[in-house]
């Protein structure tokens, strides 16, 4: 047996529509029956009731308004949703010219796309253009050409319609969908899930994020002042920036890059430097691990040349000494270490968010120690390692991530040095990871460990190999990708 369609969808519609079409009912019987039935504006049943979509709609309002000289209409969907729920928020009051288009593209009257709320509102103006288009019952283009053939207001008329006018936008300009409290809150909600993510679980706070995110965009959508607009989108920016850590973190390389892109856009719309630097940090983690190094160091470069405020400029100058070390440029990835010192020591200011997208001392020297190892010095790194832990332990909230990569620095830097059982040790902390906080990145540093030493014994290696592997096994990224349905979007 078919399941009946969700009252109100499109499948629930389209069977109305073919079911009152058998039966004989015209297009002004269904356009009823979907307004009564729906609970639709007038204006958005008699769309429904032709079976088109805003957009297809919105190409037959403009095709049709084009032939009618000094009336054209440039429709698209976004400002047809807004003229069909006007007078509700967030909607657009239509002119004549617009509504006359509509109807002429419905096959409809004017007074047909028009209720009571919508005459209570109309401009008197409006309402006296418009009243001589409504008398026939079945206009035809010609008829339609003929009608809206009516003089121009003049004298005291004409300006009183122009006030009308700027008073029906300024009530639209003056509304907004969120306040400052509102603007306030999810910007809260922001900083709490950036901090969160050191600590907690990343799937279902990936969840938590998408729904802010898609709260922030519900909101955009909508209208607002250009402040208000301005300050979504900063929000909107770290939360796809975010999106994009979480996805990089999980393995998800490709969606990584997705949300960094759009990250980017809302740093442009909304013209903020700062959250312009923390995308590109991000996106230049995501090229490290993709392997784009030079990539990964032109983003961290363009996202200093923003001359940001707080932490983010240590951690890209940070991101850059990663991207030179692994491509064996010693000089620069030093160089690049030097400038991260030179910015904790000048910043000005504080991180916007925090937790995720600040960069403390340990993390800071966390690079380091990578950096060292690569380059070939491992007592440098084994120092930074041991000096990381330290600051770490000094911090109210302590990141698994960036300790996890800590201990596995100090573990590559004992077996570089030939101290296997100070590797043993080191790693301990790591291997006892739950596996939901296994992230890529711990499990692919893990991976290039040299566990073939020879200074130690053969069941030692045998057991750190199989300990690795199991580790890898059970890792967040693997569980995701092995788990049945769509991974985070």
């Amino acid at each position: 047996m078919t399941p009946r369609p969700k009252p109100g969808s499109k499948a629930d519609r389209d069977a109305l529509r073919y079911d009152m079409t058998a039966a004989g009912c015209t297009i002004t019987d269904i356009a009823i029956e979907m307004r009564t039935r729906y609970g639709m504006r007038p204006r958005e049943a008699w769309r429904h009731a032709r079976g088109w979509t805003l957009q297809e709609a919105a190409d037959r309002i403009t095709q049709v308004s084009s032939q009618h000289r000094g009336e054209a209409v440039a429709a698209d969907a976004s400002l047809l949703a807004k003229w069909e729920k006007w007078p509700g928020p967030s909607a657009r009051r239509p002119t004549p010219s617009v509504l006359l288009a509509m109807a002429d593209a419905f096959a409809c009257r004017v007074e047909d796309l028009l209720d009571l709320d919508d005459r209570r509102v109309l401009p008197d103006a409006d309402l006296r253009l418009l009243s001589g288009t409504t008398s026939s019952p079945e206009p035809t283009p010609a008829t339609r050409i003929t009608a809206t053939a009516v003089p121009e207001p003049s004298g005291s008329e004409l300006v009183r319609l122009a006030a009308d006018e700027s008073a029906t936008w300024a009530q639209w300009a003056e509304a907004s969908n969120v306040g400052d409290i509102a603007l306030e809150q999810v910007m809260a909600d922001a900083r709490a899930l950036a901090s969160d993510y050191l600590t907690a679980d990343p799937l279902p706070l990936f969840v938590r994020t998408r729904q802010l995110r898609d709260r922030v965009f519900s909101l955009l959508e909508g209208h607002q002042h250009p402040r208000q607009a301005a300050d979504l989108y900063v929000v909107a920016g770290y939360l796809c920036g975010l999106l994009t850590w979480m996805s990089s973190d999980l393995g998800q390389l490709r969606d990584a890059d997705t949300q960094g892109r759009t990250a980017w856009l809302c740093a442009e719309l909304a013209g903020h430097n700062d959250l312009r630097a923390w995308v590109l940090s991000t996106r230049s983690k995501v090229a490290f691990w993709d392997g784009r190094l030079r990539d990964a160091v032109h983003y961290a470069r363009r996202g200093a040349a923003y001359r940001p405020t707080g932490t983010v400029g240590v951690l890209l100058a940070c991101q850059e000494a990663d991207a030179w070390s692994q491509l064996g440029a010693e000089s620069e990835a030093l160089g690049a270490l030097a400038r991260a010192d030179d910015a904790r020591e000048t910043m000005a200011g504080e991180d916007d968010v925090g937790g995720i997208f600040a960069c403390q001392p340990a993390r800071q020297e966390n690079y380091v120690a990578a950096v060292q190892l690569r380059i070939g010095r491992p007592v440098d790194a084994l120092r930074a390692a041991d000096n990381a832990l330290v600051l770490l332990k000094s911090q109210p909230v302590r990141a698994y991530g960036t300790e996890a990569q800590i201990h596995i620095s100090k573990a590559a830097a004992h077996l570089a040095t030939g101290e296997a059982e100070g590797a043993f040790e080191a790693l301990a902390p790591v291997l006892a990871l739950p596996p939901d906080h296994r992230m890529e990145p711990v499990t692919r540093r893990l991976g290039e460990l040299p566990v073939d030493f020879n200074r130690a014994p053969a069941a030692g290696r045998v057991g750190l190999r199989a300990a690795i592997e199991k580790f890898r096994l059970h890792s967040a990224p693997r569980h995701l990708a092995l788990s049945p349905g769509e991974g985070p979007a």
